[in-house]
């Protein structure tokens, strides 16, 4: 299907359709939400404790799908006929902005807006492992922050990145697609570049980046050879970088970054990435007993015992290593993340289960220990009770 109108005259749009949007924007937030769904042809949805659920029985027409995305993006409307899907920011109020992801599908437009709080909280507050607090006091070397997409990963970087603009001096360049969080001057000068907007690509602004006095570099995500080698430059002459991965934990984030490259220059990578490495983070959002979300999170840091398996290929070996570590140096793996969940009554010994590596190994660890978590005090099945199914104010289908 083609469009003709690559221009929009902003003076004959009436922004009726945003303002409609706007308002199950607000139902979100009330309800507690992470994601809007908007598809030409189908009613509006939203994801709410992890769960889709239809917020209206009115359907969003095809017509004023592509006013929509009109009304939103403006002058970079051409860019998204052009391109067929993009990325960008919706300002809702001074408290609340989204990430916005438009697309073309079969039947026209969908849009996804996702929820980004102003206020950035702290590693306490988000109630991440206290060992965390470490990376911020570190000078050089990779951090990466891996997970599924919406598994906290752009929080907790921002948790990172605020605790350090707190404490130290020190000059901080983001790369992001798009800018998701907003950090203010503190003790660090902090600039912030949209890819798209501030810069053509990635690879393009972490290259330009080498040449701007950074101390600290954040890469919103390493999506391709290109900025990963940069990445890896970047960490082995000084700077610290923080960026992220699609990837399930530990041993696989390894995998992943040497993996992608040739053959021929693997052994290369992986003695690189033994050096340059200081912590790996790798989360996953698992469900609370209260019917929320809390982040169960893998940790490696880089210690000798580990820059040796990653060395010598002994990959499989890092889950272990990482729970021997715990004591001393604050390592975990998720199956220990999620026993100590579990421990603390936040979870149920079947969302423990339902998440770990391996699940026959933790449920022997929690048959074993001796605990004060008493069992049934979940409150199981869906989140969205039978009288609350007036999702919004509008009736469910």
């Amino acid at each position: 299907m083609e469009y003709s109108e690559y221009d929009v005259d902003i003076k004959e749009l009436t922004f009726d359709v945003t303002n409609k949007v706007r308002r199950y924007m607000k139902g979100l937030i009330e309800h507690e939400g992470s994601d809007l769904h908007i598809k030409a042809n189908a009613p509006v949805r939203a994801r709410i404790n992890g769960e889709i659920v239809t917020v209206t029985k009115e359907k969003m027409t095809k017509e004023e799908s592509l006013t929509l995305a009109k009304e939103m993006l403006r002058g970079r409307f051409r860019e998204f006929v052009e391109n067929k899907e993009i990325d960008f920011l919706y300002v809702y109020d001074e408290k609340t902005r989204f990430r916005g992801n438009m697309f073309f599908q079969m039947d026209g437009v969908s849009a996804v807006f996702r929820i980004i709080p102003v206020d950035i909280m702290t590693i306490d507050e988000l109630e991440l492992p206290s060992a965390l607090h470490k990376l911020t006091d570190i000078s050089r070397g990779l951090v990466l922050v891996t997970g599924v997409t919406g598994s906290g990963k752009s929080t907790t970087l921002a948790a990172l990145i605020d605790e350090i603009n707190k404490k130290h001096r020190k000059h901080i360049i983001t790369i992001e697609d798009p800018i998701e969080f907003v950090h203010k001057d503190r003790k660090c000068l902090i600039n912030q570049r949209s890819v798209g907007q501030d810069s053509l690509s990635f690879a393009n602004a972490l290259r330009s980046a080498l040449r701007e006095d950074p101390d600290i570099i954040l890469v919103g995500e390493m999506r391709d050879v290109e900025t990963i080698d940069t990445a890896l430059h970047a960490a082995e002459t000084g700077h610290l970088v923080f960026s992220t991965l699609h990837t399930l934990d530990a041993k696989e984030t390894i995998n992943r970054v040497i993996s992608v490259f040739p053959a021929e220059d693997q052994n290369r990578v992986r003695n690189t990435l033994a050096s340059v490495l200081e912590g790996v983070l790798s989360q996953r959002l698992v469900k609370t007993v209260d019917g929320n979300k809390t982040a169960a999170v893998e940790i490696l840091f880089n210690t000798s015992y580990i820059q040796k398996l990653i060395l010598e290929g002994r990959d499989l070996e890092i889950k272990d290593a990482l729970d021997e570590g715990t004591q001393i140096y604050g390592t975990q793996s998720f199956d220990t993340a999620l026993l100590k969940l579990y421990k603390k009554g936040k979870i149920t010994m079947e969302e423990a289960l339902r998440n770990a590596s391996s699940p026959n190994d933790l449920k022997l660890r929690i048959e074993g220990m001796q605990s004060d978590v008493e069992h049934g005090q979940s409150r199981e099945g869906v989140f969205i009770s039978e009288h609350d199914s007036d999702i919004f104010g509008l009736k469910e289908d």
